[in-house]
């Protein structure tokens, strides 16, 4: 068996085995599986089926989360063999909940449509090679930066759910004023430093320790009878800390039969077709299409970083494969009932443990599918315990910034606008987008604007358009 997956996902080629794989696919599934439960949370909200329960919505979507991140997750493993993972994807999941179907007043089912048309487009822009062509279009600094970029964004995401950090009404963000009284904040600081120790002594599986280790101290933590801290005390008058926040997981999970029959859900896209406005539909799939488009690109070349898959030109070979299966990821998520699907930045917690093909994609979509099963799998790791996994990841691929030059202002500026925007405003999109923009134009006022290749300024432009159409209210303006 071992020798068959060897051959099967050319092991020896990219110098890893078996073991190691497996480990890889665990440590990625243990970090991103959350979006199980996370994102039937925010659906929920703009979802609604007629004669099901509100809990049984949740069940449902919970299970098209499971299938559509499995589906895409084997075709990354079986098609592109690359140990890059796919689920739902957070912050687009947000936007069709909350902006599209609840601000926009747009119905749920066509939104979903608008999910389809983005796969759609997508699959056929990879197919003829459209979206690697774009791609390499990106400045060579931006390429560069995007791995750090990511590092930043995972450490504030962990941070964030660590209690390390709480917002700040002035200064939007503040060390956490009741961090001595939290023992979600100290188990976890503590299961950091833990988890640091034990990847700086190269013990195997150190990620994986150091979650099951601090889940295993929060557990013992709440059996001791501590909880997390209340936030109605004085000292948090005005300052949020992340929640939900538990010491424990989602103990209480549990699917009814009801919850496993998706079929209202499934083709619900159809009937999103049907008296659609033309200008407003067309606008949410360019939405949706921008964000994934660049929030994909940056993960596949982030990631790609860390496992030493780029060429000497910050490309990855054979792109269209990952990209097609994000594609079909997508599609497919649409079509069963959920948003849009796309490639984790947690992949890199798999990688960093020396996940280097499909076969760690593999594993993870397996986990997924057993979570079908063990309802869910991962939902008892408190979201605090799997997310020490993404700071640590964060410092490692700081490691990334010696790639750029640092010298040469065409190079600094684009790149240390990629980098600090992604974590500034929660979006890797976002962060290329201030890269691309800034490129032809430092280049343009050093004299330099020969050396911008045209489809960068189109490139450039797009994403002014593409704020305006965010920023300005003409969405809302069109429905």
């Amino acid at each position: 068996m071992a020798g068959t997956l060897a051959e099967f996902f050319e092991l020896d080629e990219h110098d890893t085995d078996v073991s190691t794989e497996i480990l890889a696919g665990v440590t990625t599934f243990l970090t991103m599986s959350y979006i199980v439960v996370v994102n039937p949370a925010i659906l929920s909200a703009a979802i609604s089926v007629d004669g099901r329960t509100t809990g049984q919505t949740i069940q449902m979507l919970a299970v098209v989360t499971i299938i559509s991140a499995a589906t895409a997750t084997l075709v990354m493993a079986l098609y592109a063999n690359r140990p890059f993972a796919q689920a739902p994807g957070l912050g687009l999941n947000a936007f069709f909940a909350f902006t599209v179907v609840l601000g926009l007043g747009v119905p749920w089912q066509t939104a979903l449509a608008a999910v389809v048309v983005e796969g759609v487009v997508f699959i056929a822009l990879t197919a003829v090679g459209a979206r690697e062509y774009i791609i390499k279009l990106f400045p060579e600094p931006v390429k560069f930066a995007v791995g750090a970029g990511i590092g930043l964004f995972l450490a504030i995401i962990g941070l964030e759910a660590m209690h390390v950090v709480a917002s700040d009404p002035a200064t939007f963000l503040q060390f956490n004023p009741v961090f001595a009284s939290d023992p979600i904040a100290i188990i976890s600081v503590l299961g950091l430093f833990v988890t640091f120790a034990l990847y700086s002594a190269d013990v195997p599986g150190s990620i994986v320790l150091g979650i099951a280790l601090t889940t295993l101290a929060s557990y013992a933590a709440a059996a001791l009878g501590y909880s997390a801290i209340d936030p109605s005390v004085p000292a948090l008058d005005g300052v949020f800390l992340y929640t939900p926040a538990s010491l424990t997981g989602q103990t209480d999970v549990v699917y009814s039969a009801a919850g496993y029959d998706i079929t209202p859900l499934v083709g619900a896209f159809l009937s999103g077709f049907e008296n659609v406005d033309a200008l407003g539909f067309s606008l949410i799939v360019f939405t949706f299409f921008f964000v994934d488009f660049f929030d994909t690109a940056g993960t596949l070349t982030g990631v790609s970083q860390i496992a030493g898959f780029l060429d000497e030109d910050g490309n990855l070979p054979d792109i269209d494969k990952p990209l097609m299966a994000d594609a079909v990821g997508t599609t497919v998520g649409g079509i069963i009932g959920t948003s849009t699907v796309t490639t984790y930045i947690e992949s890199a917690t798999g990688v960093e443990e020396g996940g280097r093909t499909g076969l760690t994609a593999l594993v993870v979509a397996l986990l997924f599918l057993a979570s079908l099963a063990l309802v869910p799998l991962a939902a008892a790791v408190p979201l605090h315990a799997s997310h020490i996994a993404l700071v640590v990841i964060a410092v490692l691929m700081l490691r990334n910034i010696v790639d750029i030059r640092w010298n040469d202002l065409s190079h600094a500026v684009p790149a240390g606008l990629t980098m600090f925007i992604m974590p500034f405003t929660y979006s890797i999109s976002y962060g290329i987008a201030a890269g691309i923009i800034a490129y032809p134009v430092v280049k343009a006022a050093q004299g330099e604007y020969r050396d911008v290749h045209a489809g960068q300024w189109v490139l450039a432009a797009a994403f002014v358009f593409y704020f305006f159409v965010r920023t300005s209210g003409i969405l809302a303006g069109a429905l």
